[in-house]
């Protein structure tokens, strides 16, 4: 994520209004809070309930573990010390969708005991607004007060049910500091007293209770009175699966039920796990992608996504799409970045279960989901997670740890154990609940370094007197290792720009265990290098080989970003010099160098179409210049790409391992010319990539290879259909016995101006 991506905002009068299954009211005002500074309560009180040992702790951190019985239940009553340093209990801590379902515990002294209330008194349904009940268990809160429990959203937000044959909704909300809280709605007249939760006696600060009759679209907040300065506040869930449309600021009871039609494609994604595969990204803004211009310029809906968006990503044959933050951010205008509801989808679009229709089909079109996910920092928005109950909660009270320069925003107290809870169960819920196939993890950079955009003074060191940012690495693998442990199919992905070691390794050899990283490097290199006139570019080839020294140091995806087509950095067109033949021949060799490099791809939205203007995400993307047979030429031209990638094992099996690659000739700095061997599993799948990055045509230029035969072009830039000078070899090339290159062999080729080309032995 580029610095000054966006800067927090409360509310804002520019909605583009859309019709949702969600309508926005206007809900009752609120005091002004006096600011303070007042210092964090960070104190850990005892649960009343003996916590297991530490090696049973360190066992019970994995998110799930078979059970030796699961219809074994706990005896009631107190377990004697003989019997509970042997007894063990099957404690259901989680979600039916496989995370934390089961685990298998120890017990050295107490026991895991529900407060799950069955039965009311009459006398208290009768007279009280809010009744007594509780999904957790004392297990459940020694997992959350331990940062290791990764399904809190089945526990805290709200979550229909059934008392005492009375249907209604159970609210939980973890506020340590508060002194009353109080859930506020359509069903109470917003009133801020008059249905007050119970606040658990263990110490943990959760705050819960039943409330009849509230059922699914019911808007509500939590009133928040501190124990502190007379603080009191308004307040959206945390962990609410729906929220109102901004500028309102509610939330919406939501039970998330939907019909899922994609198990064809789950198995599929079980079925290639470790498997060599293609991977080529489609980064996207939803808000963005295309408008309703008829309609007051509005974005298309998540359904109206789902008619349009599959259709058009088969076609183009990306395996994956990518969106920008769909999680729900205040400010409707933006990129997503400022996410105040980290477990519901951006109400503008449409309802959650609109959203799960989406992904449901793109993966009925065979088309993988990755979402970018927001934990280096959160807005100041006062209905969010800031100054939640009174104190710095969510974030570090000390604004030299706690605040982000870059972004006028928070960052979250990764030391703090349920915090960690809260980030970990937020990335597993998109997993679980929506079936997302990856994250891409944002601003991994500055999580890492505590002296991330920040002056000398400015910042803190570690215990060890270092920059390292040892509470946000302990957070990262975790995040890591709790994913790969639920959903070993799913993929994590870092943006990280710097030199940070082991990104990729394994958690256990102390990697940070991401599958993926992006690889910075080479995207700045490449576009400096392609933004120079031709004519220089000799001088400057290091910087196009330099990125294969390190290709192979990490497991990289090479970005085309939206980062780089914002903030005055014009389009990629806009980037390349030369008159519009030549900027067109540059763009086309840069993306088919792109796809010939090793690395997976990811291309941001309308570069597929070359667009002329800088990204803006309040308008739609220039579609009518694919009336134009140049733009027409760039998108036929990446729709091929992407089919060559796919049908070429050279191109991906070994892409993350140096045995896949080879030189053939770096040297010809003169001619700008690079050519290399991408390998797969045999002989008949190399390839041969050779690359003119002048406009000056070579019609006898010779290349070593490793094999004599025939070859053949199965891929140049140059051709005619994508806007090329239509110069081609000839359709079968013979190797000759001169040596070259350190090879035994040799061809004669045809280098096209300012063109990538393709060769294969022939079988």
């Amino acid at each position: 994520m580029a610095k000054k991506k966006e800067s927090a905002t409360t509310e804002t009068n520019d909605i583009n209004k859309v019709s949702t299954a969600i309508t926005s009211k206007a809900t009752t005002s609120r005091k002004k809070k006096e600011e303070t500074n007042a210092a964090e309560d960070v104190t850990k009180k005892k649960p009343a309930a003996k916590r297991a040992s530490k090696k049973t702790a360190a066992k019970a951190s994995a998110p799930a573990t078979k059970a030796a019985d699961e219809n074994t239940k706990p005896k009631r009553g107190r377990a004697s010390k003989k019997e509970a340093t042997k007894t063990e209990l099957v404690v259901p801590v989680a979600s039916s969708g496989g995370v934390q379902e089961k685990v298998k515990m120890k017990r050295g002294g107490g026991r895991a005991k529900t407060k799950v209330v069955d039965e009311a008194p009459a006398e208290q349904r009768q007279d009280r607004p809010v009744w007594y009940a509780s999904r957790f268990t004392d297990y459940d809160v020694y997992l959350f007060r331990e940062g290791k429990h990764y399904s809190l959203y089945q526990k805290l937000g709200s979550h229909l049910m059934e008392m005492a044959g009375q249907k209604g909704t159970y609210f939980a909300v973890w506020a340590p500091n508060a002194d009353e809280v109080s859930v506020m709605g359509e069903f109470n007249g917003w009133s801020r007293d008059s249905h007050q939760l119970h606040v658990r006696h263990d110490g943990s600060g959760i705050w819960e209770g039943f409330i009849p009759e509230v059922q699914t679209g019911v808007m509500y907040k939590y009133h928040i009175k501190s124990k502190y300065h007379l603080y009191h506040v308004e307040k959206s869930d945390p962990f609410a699966f729906c929220r109102e449309v901004p500028p309102q600021t509610a939330s919406v009871v939501n039970d998330l039920q939907y019909e899922w039609q994609d198990q064809e494609w789950v198995d599929h994604r079980k079925n290639m796990l470790d498997k060599p595969q293609p991977y080529s990204v489609y980064e996207l803004h939803l808000g963005s992608w295309r408008r309703k211009p008829e309609d007051n310029n509005r974005p298309l809906t998540y359904r109206e996504l789902a008619e349009e968006l599959p259709a058009y990503i088969k076609d183009m044959g990306f395996t994956h799409v990518e969106f920008m933050p769909v999680m729900h951010h205040p400010f409707n205008g933006s990129w997503g970045y400022q996410i105040t509801g980290y477990f519901a989808a951006h109400s503008l679009l449409g309802s959650p279960q609109d959203l799960m229709h989406l992904i449901d089909v793109l993966h009925q079109n065979g088309i993988g989901v990755i979402m970018d996910w927001v934990p280096s920092h959160f807005p100041s928005d006062e209905h969010g997670l800031a100054y939640f109950d009174g104190t710095h909660l969510f974030e570090h009270a000390d604004p030299r740890k706690g605040y982000h320069p870059d972004w006028n925003s928070y960052i979250f107290n990764y030391g703090r154990n349920e915090v960690r809870s809260f980030l970990i169960s937020n990335a597993l819920f998109w997993l679980d609940k929506y079936h997302v196939d990856g994250l891409r993890v944002d601003a991994v950079a500055s999580m890492l370094y505590l002296d991330y955009s920040r002056k000398e003074g400015e910042w803190i060191p570690n215990d060890h007197g270092g920059r390292e940012n040892l509470e946000a690495i302990s957070l990262l693998k975790e995040f890591n290792q709790a994913v790969h442990d639920n959903f070993p199919e799913v993929l994590t992905i870092a943006e990280e720009s710097t030199a940070w070691p082991a990104v990729t390794g394994a958690v256990e050899h102390d990697g940070l265990g991401f599958n993926m990283k992006w690889m910075m490097g080479w995207m700045h290199d490449t576009l400096d290098y392609f933004s120079k006139d031709p004519i220089y570019r000799r001088y400057h080839q290091g910087e196009i080989t330099f990125s294969i020294i390190y290709a192979f140091s990490e497991r990289f995806m090479l970005p085309l970003s939206h980062d780089e087509v914002v903030h005055g950095k014009g389009s990629l067109l806009r980037k390349m010099p030369g008159d519009e033949w030549q900027a067109f021949a540059n763009l086309r060799a840069l993306y088919a160098y792109m796809y010939a490099h090793p690395g997976a791809k990811l291309m941001f939205m309308g570069a597929e179409l070359a667009q002329s203007s800088e990204w803006n995400h309040d308008s739609s993307l220039d579609w009518h210049l694919l009336q134009f047979g140049y733009h027409q030429g760039i998108q036929q031209l990446l729709r091929e790409l992407n089919a060559v990638y796919k049908a070429e094992p050279a191109l991906y099996a070994h892409t993350f391992d140096p045995q896949g690659f080879q030189w053939v000739d770096l040297n010809d700095a003169h001619n700008s010319v690079i050519s290399f061997l991408r390998k797969g599993n045999n002989t008949q799948e190399e390839l041969l990539v050779v690359c003119n990055f002048t406009p000056a045509m070579h019609e006898h230029y010779r290349l070593g290879v490793p094999h004599g035969g025939e070859w053949v072009q199965v891929f140049n830039s140059d051709d005619s259909r994508y806007g090329g000078s239509n110069k081609h070899n000839p359709d079968v090339i013979h190797t000759s016995p001169e040596p070259f290159h350190g090879h035994n062999h040799s061809l004669t080729l045809v280098l096209p101006p300012m063109a990538v080309v393709y060769f294969k032995l022939r079988s």
